[in-house]
């Protein structure tokens, strides 16, 4: 069976109501063949709406009666081993599962709500292989920084994102890379998305104090090589991890920011010394996905459609580095450009996107950047400089991708768009 004919055949189990547990079924099976990330059960005031997200996106399959949906959470509970009879608080585990061949993780999360419990569930493909980083579609130029950074046997390198940007695979890409028979990798995850052979992974418990900070002091008597914390939450973590740094430690972590350069401003405002940030930090990535121009029916996007100020736009982020390679790849493009639309077709199910893509900017600590980070000056100034430099800005790497017809101009300055420029 493919999705369609899945989520059809949910739609007729919701609406007779003779079989919950297959009705729960299918809301799973449908997700999985739809390649969907997560499955979104939402109590409203009139009905419970089912949805995926799909590539970064939310979407509606189907509604039902409000009164269906104690039922259906009873069921996901017993699945997912929660408590029945516990409908006040949030709860969350996960549910192991195979489908189509593929081994699969659930991570199941119900919250309380005005009208009932919403429940979420995250898939995790189990079974999926981790690329490399070689395989992220990183620009040249941004992988050759990366894999130097990852390379040493020291320093911290930090990874700022908001949520669904990719870090995840990014992250376990670059311990990939890393992984080694002389090695001692070890992760704190929260929660742990991946179960990995051979990393040490070890999930936060903020209920008994087992935080990032807690666990990177524990970490570091167990003769690490390479650690990976999932979040730089507090000044004690990046204290701790900026000390593990500077006693021949490599650091890899995320933080909430919207570009590199902001990384450093927030790190500064957690109270960390402005000397210690070029002492230890070696490289900033900052990441974002963007949807792929579906293969079957792109087209071609004349020129005439294609506001001005869009191109304006490009031709001032491309001019913004100083890095030749960069200005004469992409202006040789730019002197007769072509870029792709979206359609749609029935192989993108009408969507005129099919799967995602990685866009990157790599900030290195160049010697003018930590000048500007002693004398405390703004991410605006500190991006502009990044660039400058030869960094290649979020927008920048849209663009490229956008010139090789992998993404349109409506994606990237959906997703990208100009960072202090």
């Amino acid at each position: 069976m493919n999705y369609k004919e899945v989520i059809e055949e949910l739609k007729t189990l919701v609406y007779k109501w003779d079989n919950i547990q297959k009705a729960c079924d299918h809301m799973i099976l449908a997700a999985v063949l739809w390649w969907s990330s997560d499955i979104h059960l939402e109590p409203l005031t009139s009905y419970v709406r089912l949805r995926y997200r799909m590539d970064g996106e939310l979407r509606e399959i189907l509604e039902y009666q409000n009164f269906l949906h104690s039922g259906i959470v009873a069921r996901f509970k017993i699945m997912s081993d929660l408590k029945i009879d516990e409908s006040r608080v949030p709860q969350d585990w996960r549910i192991s599962t195979t489908i189509d061949w593929k081994s699969l993780d659930l991570r199941v999360s119900t919250l309380p709500t005005v009208h009932w419990e919403k429940v979420v569930m995250r898939i995790v493909d189990k079974s999926k292989k981790i690329p490399k980083l070689l395989d992220l579609w990183i620009d040249w130029k941004n992988l050759d920084i990366i894999q130097k950074a990852i390379s040493l046997p020291n320093w911290v390198i930090l990874t700022s994102w908001p949520t669904w940007s990719g870090k995840s695979t990014t992250l376990y890409s670059a311990l990939t890379d890393l992984n080694k028979e002389n090695v001692n990798i070890m992760t704190l995850e929260d929660p742990v998305e991946n179960q990995v052979d051979w990393l040490n992974q070890s999930q936060v418990k903020p209920d008994i104090w087992y935080t990032f900070a807690y666990w990177l002091r524990t970490a570091l008597r167990q003769d690490p090589d390479i650690i990976m914390v999932w979040e730089m939450r507090d000044k004690e973590t990046v204290d701790i991890a900026i000390e593990a740094s500077l006693t021949w430690h490599l650091v890899l972590s995320t933080i909430h920011t919207n570009n590199a350069a902001e990384t450093i401003t927030r790190i500064l405002n957690m109270g960390v010394q402005p000397f210690l940030i070029p002492a230890s930090v070696n490289a900033i990535i900052a990441q974002r996905l963007i949807k792929r121009l579906c293969p079957q029916c792109k087209k071609p996007h004349p020129m005439s459609e294609i506001w001005k100020d869009t191109l304006a736009n490009i031709k001032n982020a491309i001019n913004l580095t100083d890095r030749d390679e960069l200005t004469l790849r992409v202006w040789d493009k730019l002197k007769s450009p072509v870029f792709y639309k979206a359609v749609w077709c029935e192989a993108c199910d009408n969507i005129w996107y099919k799967w995602r893509v990685w866009i990157y900017e790599v900030l290195e600590i160049t010697p003018w950047v930590k000048e500007m980070i002693l004398s405390w000056q703004s991410a605006y100034n500190i991006n502009k400089q990044a660039i400058k430099d030869g960094m290649i800005s979020l927008e920048q790497d849209g663009i490229m991708k956008a010139l090789n017809w992998l993404t349109s101009l409506e994606e990237v300055y959906r997703v990208a768009k100009t960072q202090g420029s």
